[in-house]
C-alpha cells in the first residue's frame, strides 16, 4: 500500500473537505488528515492482508440483543 493513499471522505462526518495534517508522522504510523468541516483529525494506516477465506465475526441473527 502506498504511503500516499488518500481518503475520499471524513470517517466522522462524511464531508470531502480533507487536508493532509501538518503533524509529522513516523514511517509506518499512517498518514494524518484533518477535516475542515467537523474540525477533527484522524490517522489512516494499512494493517495488512487477510488470509484467504478469513472473515470477521458474523453478527448474530437477532441483532446481538440476546
Amino acid at each position: 500500500m502506498s504511503e500516499r493513499a488518500a481518503p475520499f471522505y471524513c470517517p466522522y462526518c462524511g464531508d470531502e473537505d480533507l487536508r493532509p495534517s501538518e503533524a509529522g508522522a513516523s514511517r509506518g504510523a499512517g498518514a494524518a488528515w484533518e477535516c475542515r468541516s467537523c474540525s477533527r483529525a484522524f490517522r489512516l494506516s494499512f494493517l495488512g492482508l487477510l488470509a484467504p477465506g478469513t472473515t470477521g465475526p458474523s453478527p448474530s441473527p437477532d441483532g446481538g440483543t440476546s
